[in-house]
């Protein structure tokens, strides 16, 4: 592994006024932080691949949960990951969702930080 890079840090946080350091370094701390949120939205969202759009963004965000279809025509689920990659998932799951879907409202519950996941990627779930 060459040091250079870690050099040209060195050097470059070294000229940097202590103040922007401590800003930066709160901002990574904040991004490093685990997000678990559940929700349900509200709509239009069942056969209209709802389910499938949302894996397929969840995945390219970067998060990791699960998604289904309930009897009472909603699309429900939980997603984890950095904070700012869940809130990211949580204004998609808002906002956009499939090209089909009409979105009227989606709710948020049990959102926390969480210190591990307890899944490995995001599935469909049936």
């Amino acid at each position: 592994m060459c040091p250079l890079p870690f050099l040209a840090a060195a050097v470059a946080a070294s000229r940097t006024p202590l103040r922007l350091l401590g800003r930066g370094l709160a901002a990574m701390s904040a991004a490093r932080r685990l997000k678990s949120v559940d929700y349900e939205v509200f709509g239009r969202v069942q056969g209209v691949c709802f389910r499938m759009y949302t894996e397929d963004e969840a995945r390219k965000i970067g998060v990791v949960g699960w998604v289904k279809n309930t009897s009472k025509g909603t699309v429900t689920g939980q997603v984890q990951g950095p904070e700012d990659k869940v809130n990211s998932m949580m204004s998609w799951l808002s906002k956009v969702g499939s090209p089909s879907s009409r979105i009227d409202r989606t709710n948020f519950s049990n959102e926390k930080i969480i210190s591990q996941l307890d899944y490995s990627n995001f599935s469909i779930r049936y």
